[in-house]
């Protein structure tokens, strides 16, 4: 009878999806990229604010940055939701480094001069996951603009 009970959950796990493991760098990435999606806009000061954003943040050569961008992209079209990359960076980071990088979402969204609803709906929710709470979510939206 164990047999079969084990047998069955084995089963059972070979068909749940499984989510995939991504490193920070790639998670980060990802939100950043989402945030610079949002706005269906692509603007070239975006892109340039994301590249020089992972190069320093990650401490990057160009060809890296493209490289980490297209992983990240990929990721990001694959997935259904952003609990994939806020995991990451939840079991990775401290609550200092989840507000920078909250602030880093910032940056990205104000490198067009305005902020666009969706790109403020995509920050609240990456905010959310992380843990960040609100008056540091306020906060690292007014360091962002300085």
């Amino acid at each position: 009878m164990f047999k079969q009970i084990k047998q069955l959950f084995a089963v059972f796990d070979e068909q749940q999806p499984s989510m995939q493991e991504h490193d920070l760098k790639t998670a980060v990435a990802a939100l950043l990229i989402e945030v610079m999606r949002a706005d269906i806009k692509l603007e070239h000061d975006e892109q340039r604010t994301l590249t020089v954003t992972l190069k320093k943040y990650f401490n990057l050569t160009d060809i890296e940055v493209n490289e980490l961008t297209n992983n990240a992209a990929s990721s990001l079209d694959d997935s259904i939701d952003y609990f994939q990359f806020s995991k990451q960076i939840n079991e990775h980071c401290s609550a200092a480094q989840r507000i920078e990088i909250i602030e880093l979402l910032w940056r990205l969204a104000y490198a067009d001069g305005e902020i666009d609803p969706q790109e403020d709906y995509v920050i609240r929710k990456v905010a959310g996951l992380l843990y960040v709470t609100h008056t540091d979510f306020i906060a690292a939206k007014l360091a962002a603009t300085k």
